[in-house]
């Protein structure tokens, strides 16, 4: 079950690389299109790719402990808090993740069914893109329950990966940027 699961992150951190991808060739398209003459709305196509992007990206850069979060707060509490605070905060965002999640696979859905299309010169059926950011919803609220079930079985969950790279060694500021050396391959 585990090997699946983090095959579906990766699958969904993936596409979310291809759709900045998509960002990008839109966005070469129209320069290169105003080189020769020839009009190349992209814009759409980019906001589009954008949305798809930060949505599958989601449960991917959660489970690879890439998302930002602040535990400054929760450091210094007793461990038994503290994991009431850690099942809080995992509950708290599987609500809100499942919230969001619920509304956007019903927007995708009347859109689908109002036959709603985008205004621009090429028309694109909003329902696609609104399927992307569902998808990529419901994907972060599966991370979510995943990480959850880690807190409550007292392992280590996806989300702590890096930053205990970071927090539980001494910090090398001997390099020239000033920045901490082991900080260089995140930035």
């Amino acid at each position: 079950m585990r090997k699946a699961l983090d095959g579906v992150y990766l699958a969904s951190g993936v596409l979310a690389g291809l759709f900045l991808m998509g960002i990008a060739i839109s966005i070469i398209a129209q320069i290169i299109g105003r080189f020769v003459g020839v009009t190349i709305d992209g814009t759409e196509a980019a906001g589009f790719c954008m949305a798809a992007s930060t949505f599958l990206g989601l449960a991917y850069t959660l489970k690879s402990g890439t998302h930002v979060r602040v535990n400054l707060a929760i450091r210094g509490l007793p461990p038994t808090l503290k994991l009431a605070v850690e099942v809080m905060c995992c509950a708290v965002g599987i609500a809100a993740a499942a919230y969001f999640t619920y509304f956007s696979v019903k927007l995708a859905i009347q859109s689908y069914d109002f036959g709603d299309i985008s205004p621009g010169l090429v028309k694109m059926p909003f329902w696609i893109p609104q399927t992307g950011m569902a998808i990529g919803g419901a994907l972060l609220v599966l991370a979510l329950v995943d990480e959850l079930i880690l807190v409550l079985k007292g392992e280590t969950p996806g989300y702590q990966a890096e930053e205990g790279v970071l927090s539980d060694h001494p910090v090398d500021m001997s390099n020239d940027g000033g920045v901490p050396a082991q900080a260089e391959r995140s930035i």
